[in-house]
């Protein structure tokens, strides 16, 4: 702030009419200066926290010094909850809160799911829908809002600026690294509490055995440096870290601290220089550190490098997903979850491990080999391969994959390459889609034949609605239930088991909840999409497709663009060339301004056609450069509108994302 706050007063001009600064502190005497250089006309005091304790002796003092900033303001906003913000500054402030005597008082807040809803009163009774719940963002609304109440807006002028907020995302991302390694970046701040919550995060992380942690000095903890490092020893040793490098004159003082296997380098520099980068190889890799240590270095060096197109995939949001389906469910129904296709194009093993520490039932792949993937990763869970082949036999077994079997022929080609070994299966009855099945009257034959190889051990026994999605075919899934449920009844009092049965996907999960039986499975509703369109509001996307811009041109009216010509330009146009093509997963559909891409608060149309990894986009009148960031779906072109476009599903738009293009994990 000390320099920041006067190069930003610098760029003040006539054309400006509001100035927000953001003046912090760590040490007496420094907010007087940045007060002669702001001379604010309205304070908010955000909150008080133990950030820079080690500059002041007590939290007493260190409001009084930031308390200095508001001198000669005429309001200072602040939450009158804060006891010591309000004893310094009650004279002059306009304040919010549960306490009686706030300006802007909170007489209820409830949250759901991932929003909340807020009644205030001032002057009147107000309400509003918060596009958050977690106590950090309310905070932060509560200023704006009671900012605005002050200055006159309306409910419904506050309700719009409210629905335009969005997370800050990106603080713990998961990327692939170099040497099939995994790489979570956090080089946002270091403090003791972030370092555990990313050491959490890295627990629940098994795509690797072994973990190493790259730390920077810890600054400004107010902790004396050995009770601190000790501390931060006894973090690693309890999330089973087995490498260690500090990085910072302060941690490799104190190197004897660290008891396992442990490396230390004054600066970043010094260990790019000097450290043995393929020696990173097979690891859990978490970079962690303070901005002033450049730790973005060290994760530029060791993340894989792929082209600038990138699916970024909210873990969190995939877990609130996850949970809003649980909670549809009786204690007694059990989840699989479909990672199939490369987990709907998310990634198999990214989404199979986090539903692996959610512990979910079962997992359904497609083929056996992505059941053999997912083996060599780490993940022990129970999985059903839906389309198993006779000579995936032998890896089924090895790897203890579970078949489902639909017909006699791959019964009978099971049990001859079995030779009376045991194996777990599951029985697939066609109920009425007429894809893939036992129909009901092969019940008694199979029965027979189950009946003389007990060795076979069923597991489930499922169906498939064909259409539980559309409320005009309720009679036919109805139908359909009976079939199944006659049938099922007939194999388990014919084998005299007791297997789970199982009918509805994700669909069918929120409309016939009298169908769930004693499982239920979970595919495309994982990934933010309620096929019904019913709840959608209840789920959270959870990808983002963006690339770059590798070139702007100007192109003169009467010119063409793109193979076979197929653009015109009609007048002069600006043109960018975006780093990705139908070998990315962008349809060549996408073609000649049927699709369209988000770049910098506007909409671009495709201009000629989509070519294998390039697609050029039309930015006349944009403000654009090269390098800029340009969205392909997400939070401002969804995919359900990507799919209706081209006239698709979700499912392919999802799915139809090349594994070339990196996947960037996130959690907040």
């Amino acid at each position: 702030s000390q320099i920041g706050v006067p190069l930003s007063v610098w760029q003040l001009g006539p054309k400006h009419d509001v100035a927000v600064f953001e003046a912090g502190i760590s040490k007496p005497g420094e907010m007087a200066r940045l007060e002669k250089i702001i001379q604010p006309t309205i304070g908010i005091f955000a909150n008080i926290g133990s950030a820079h304790d080690s500059g002041f002796n007590t939290w007493e003092e260190k409001v009084r010094e930031k308390a200095i900033l508001f001198k000669n303001t005429d309001k200072v906003i602040y939450c009158k909850d804060h006891e010591l913000i309000d004893r310094e500054l009650h004279a002059k402030g306009f304040t919010w809160g549960y306490h009686e005597d706030s300006d802007v008082k909170i007489v209820k807040l409830t949250s759901s799911d991932h929003s909340a809803y807020l009644e205030l009163h001032y002057n009147q009774y107000h309400r509003f829908k918060l596009p958050f719940s977690d106590k950090a963002s309310l905070e932060n609304i509560m200023h704006c809002i009671t900012f605005m109440l002050m200055k006159g807006y309306t409910t419904v002028d506050i309700q719009t600026s409210l629905g335009s907020l969005h997370k800050v995302h990106m603080r713990l991302e998961l990327k692939r690294a170099m040497n099939n390694s995994y790489l979570i970046d956090d080089v946002y701040n270091n403090d003791l509490a972030g370092l555990l919550i990313a050491l959490e995060f890295l627990s629940s992380q098994r795509q690797q055995q072994y973990r190493t942690v790259i730390l920077s000095d810890i600054l400004q903890s107010g902790m004396d440096n050995a009770e601190l490092y000790q501390q931060v020893q006894l973090l690693l040793e309890a999330a089973g870290v087995d490498q260690f490098i500090g990085i910072g004159p302060s941690l490799s003082k104190y190197a004897y601290t660290f008891s396992l296997d442990s490396f230390f380098y004054d600066n970043t520099e010094d260990f790019l220089a000097h450290h043995d980068l393929q020696s990173l190889s097979n690891r859990l890799i978490l970079v962690k550190g303070a901005r002033s240590f450049a730790l973005e270095n060290i994760v530029h060096a060791l993340e894989e490098k792929i082209h600038g197109t990138q699916l970024e995939i909210n873990l969190d949001a995939l877990t609130n997903n996850l949970n809003y389906y649980r909670s549809r469910l009786s204690d007694h129904t059990r989840l699989m979850v479909m990672v199939k296709a490369f987990a709907y194009g998310s990634g198999s093993l990214e989404i199979a491990n986090l539903l692996q520490f959610h512990r979910v039932d079962y997992l359904g792949v497609a083929y056996a080999d992505e059941g053999v993937n997912l083996r060599k990763n780490g993940i022990y869970l129970p999985i059903m391969v839906m389309n198993p082949s006779e000579d995936s036999f032998d890896t089924m077994l090895e790897y203890q994959l579970e078949p489902e079997i639909y017909s006699f022929s791959i019964l009978r080609h099971l049990l001859t390459f079995l030779n009376g070994r045991n194996m777990d299966i599951h029985i697939k009855l066609d109920s009425g889609m007429h894809r893939l099945g036992f129909d009901p009257e092969d019940v008694p034959e199979l029965v027979d034949i189950l009946l003389q190889h007990p060795h076979l051990s069923v597991k489930t026994i499922f169906s498939h609605l064909s259409a539980s999605d559309d409320a005009y075919h309720n009679d036919f899934s109805r139908q359909q239930a009976e079939v199944f449920e006659n049938a099922a009844k007939q194999i388990e009092e014919g084998l005299d088991i007791s297997a789970l049965k199982h009918l509805v996907n994700s669909s069918g999960i929120i409309r016939f909840p009298e169908y769930h039986f004693d499982m239920v499975r979970l595919g495309i509703g994982l990934y933010g999409l309620e096929g019904n369109d019913l709840e959608q509001h209840k789920l959270m996307p959870i990808s983002r497709l963006k690339t770059i811009i590798s070139q702007i041109k100007h192109v003169p009216a009467g010119e063409t663009i793109g193979y076979s010509r197929k653009g015109l330009a009609s007048t002069d146009l600006t043109i960018a060339t975006i780093a990705i093509g139908y070998a990315d997963g962008f349809s060549r559909a996408f073609s000649n301004g049927v699709g369209q891409v988000y770049i910098n608060g506007h909409r671009a149309a495709v201009i000629g056609n989509v070519c294998m990894d390039m697609t050029m986009i039309d930015i006349t009148g944009i403000e654009a450069r090269e390098g800029d960031e340009v969205e392909i779906f997400g939070e401002h072109i969804t995919i359900m509108e990507a799919a209706r476009t081209i006239g698709t599903i979700p499912y392919e738009i999802l799915t139809n994302v090349s594994q070339r293009v990196k996947r960037v994990y996130y959690t907040e």
